[in-house]
């Protein structure tokens, strides 16, 4: 299952993804875990001192070896120079899955231990001084569309990812990579302005979106919300002393969670849990490709010299039944540049 939370910047969305990832290690159910925001706060939000977190791989600077593992051996994509963000896999590509070990993993993801579990984290990377200025943040998360494009991943096997904040995840296809997207919205004007912006941009791609009302103290905040939103609204979370103390960096065990805000996580893994059943990977495969065209058209093309629509594999389609073991070769040595 494919996880995203998005939300204002402030609103508690990394908060939330890192509490919901740590109600599904404690359940024992593996997880990968993903910042993609440009501020990077997910890793201390899950245990990590500023320098663990500082020392985390940036996909970014992986990417053209993540192409190269990608590329596998599919006739359509010449060189891995000529993969963009979007490039969709087709036959002879490899897949990534969740549970395995492989050489993206082993380059970009670090095991974090939690209270009666573990997950493994991944990190698009900060600003570094170098792209100040010149850089758009968008060409270090097609690290994550990129790896998102060729993960095959099932029911009981979670991705979360800690998006960029607003409506920027509207400037790729990503957001259309997910069983369920959790906005995490105040209850303030502003806080659903986002959700007004989110649910517009969405309205014609399918995107299962749910409401988690953040900060909420009153029934006047569950009302403001419920008047907002209407039926999106699908929790509330409150004040949290454990939240508190987690950000001074001394959460206590997890199960001392105060029981109202572990019921709302219950009750968010419910929901993404039934979201499975309504999983269509032609129509995900699909979109992908419709965005990849459009990328294609709109600079790819011209960026890359080739004609990215012939990366289109027309009788290829993402499904659990490539789950099947396959060989893992060595992750290429493509440099570390982004």
């Amino acid at each position: 299952m494919k996880i995203a939370f998005v939300g204002k910047g402030g609103s508690g969305k990394t908060t939330l993804s890192s509490l919901f990832i740590r109600h599904l290690a404690a359940a024992g159910i593996p997880v990968i875990a993903v910042d993609a925001d440009i501020n990077q706060h997910l890793g201390p939000a899950l245990g990590l001192d500023e320098a663990d977190a500082a020392a985390l791989p940036a996909m970014g600077a992986h990417l053209p070896a993540i192409k190269e593992y990608l590329r596998g051996a599919n006739p359509r994509i010449a060189t891995a120079e000529n993969m963009i963000k979007t490039t969709p896999p087709g036959h002879g590509s490899r897949l990534l899955r969740v549970t395995e070990s492989n050489p993206v993993y082993a380059a970009c993801a670090r095991t974090v231990a939690l209270d009666g579990g573990a997950v493994r984290l991944m990190v698009t990377g900060p600003f570094n001084e170098s792209d100040l200025g010149v850089a758009c943040y968008h060409s270090k998360v097609g690290a994550v569309e990129l790896c998102l494009n060729h993960l095959v991943d099932g029911r009981d096997e979670y991705v979360v990812v800690d998006m960029t904040a607003g409506s920027d995840s509207f400037a790729s296809g990503m957001f259309t990579r997910f069983d369920m997207t959790f906005l995490v919205a105040e209850p303030t004007r502003k806080g659903v302005a986002v959700y007004r912006q989110y649910k517009e941009y969405a309205r014609d791609f399918d995107v299962s979106l749910r409401v988690v009302g953040n900060k909420v103290q009153s029934q006047d905040d569950v009302s403001f919300l419920r008047d907002e939103v209407g039926e999106d609204l699908f929790t509330t979370v409150g004040h949290s002393d454990w939240v508190r103390a987690m950000e001074k960096g001394r959460p206590p065990r997890f199960e001392l969670l105060e029981e109202p805000n572990r019921q709302a996580l219950q009750a968010l893994h419910e929901a993404a849990d039934a979201s499975y059943e309504r999983r269509d990977w032609q129509r995900y495969t699909r979109q992908m490709v419709q965005f990849h065209l459009k990328n294609a058209e709109s600079w790819g093309n011209e960026k890359t010299g080739a004609d990215l629509a012939a990366q289109v594999d027309p009788a290829f389609a993402l499904s659990e039944d490539l789950l099947a073991g396959r060989r893992t070769p060595e992750f290429a040595a493509a440099g570390t540049s982004a």
